[in-house]
């Protein structure tokens, strides 16, 4: 690790993380499930800033704020600047972190994990404090399974319990639309309606894809094995896909996670079009867009 330098403000987007395939493929001893999981990051998330301060102190904003349960001290932005302290060896961080919640919360998008794992990468540059990458892996799954993958924003593969992370293909230049019911799903109850835990993992991959057909074509012979349980949980779900369903610049839309955020791909620079169309016939819903490149 390098010296401490002095602070400088950092900032930065926390992406959402999309599940494009989620296969379930066993359960351990312990409860956890074992996933295959082909993931990527598109341009749409909730922003943290850092900066010197008299104390720690987290300061949450945005329109999913009130959303956000608990004292602020299980916060999981809270929790990774304390880890990296700790790992640092520079005693407490004196800092204001500046959370504006975007995302909706527990909705399949891992916008907590995220926002966990940004944070441990703006310390870094904030500080000239930089930890090594197995080290830093192993602050991040303290904090949570899904953080380690979060750690870089780029198309990964998940294994295990999602611990396992490796780069994935690359993807094609296209866009993406989110879109939530603003209806809660309880990731527990989800997996307690899974009827089959052991199921086939995700097929070969090439080493990239080169359009967006190559990357549908693949989707089609993926799955969600988290969809229909949610869908039986949250019926919200299933009218958002056929909502997507029946918008010509759609060429595949799917749940993410345990639910309740479906994406939906499109061709690069249709996305934005796509938004508005869908806010101005669903103004009830959450609905965002971006790219994947």
């Amino acid at each position: 690790m390098s010296a401490l330098r002095r602070a400088a403000p950092a900032a930065g987007l926390a992406r959402a993380k999309v599940n494009l395939a989620l296969h379930i493929t066993g359960q351990r001893s312990d409860g956890y499930h074992l996933l295959e999981s082909l993931v990527v990051f598109p341009q749409i998330g909730d922003r943290l800033s850092i900066e010197a301060s008299e104390t720690l102190e987290l300061l949450v904003e945005g329109p999913f704020a009130h959303d956000l349960e608990g004292p602020s001290e299980d916060n999981l932005v809270l929790k990774a600047a304390a880890l990296f302290a700790e790992a640092a060896g520079n005693g407490p961080l004196k800092l204001k972190m500046t959370l504006s919640k975007r995302l909706p919360v527990a909705s399949g998008i891992g916008g907590g994990s995220s926002d966990a794992a940004t944070a441990l990468r703006l310390l870094e540059e904030h500080t000239g404090i930089f930890i090594d990458d197995d080290r830093l892996h192993e602050l991040a799954l303290q904090l949570g399974a899904d953080v380690p993958v979060c750690l870089w924003a780029q198309p990964q593969l998940m294994r295990g319990i999602g611990d396992d992370v490796s780069p994935a293909p690359q993807m094609p230049k296209c866009g993406m639309v989110l879109v939530n019911p603003k209806v809660g799903v309880s990731t527990p109850a989800v997996f307690k309606a899974l009827k089959t835990r052991k199921n086939p993992a995700l097929p070969p991959l090439p080493e990239s894809f080169e359009t967006l057909s190559d990357l549908t074509a693949l989707m089609v012979s993926c799955r969600n094995d988290l969809q229909q349980p949610a869908i039986e949980i949250c019926p919200a779900i299933g009218e958002i896909l056929d909502a997507l369903s029946v918008e010509d610049d759609i060429v595949f839309a799917r749940m993410s996670g345990s639910g309740a955020t479906v994406f939906g791909l499109c061709e690069a620079g249709r996305e934005m079009a796509l938004e508005r169309s869908l806010r101005t016939r669903h103004p009830d819903w959450w609905i965002a867009s971006g790219r994947l490149a």
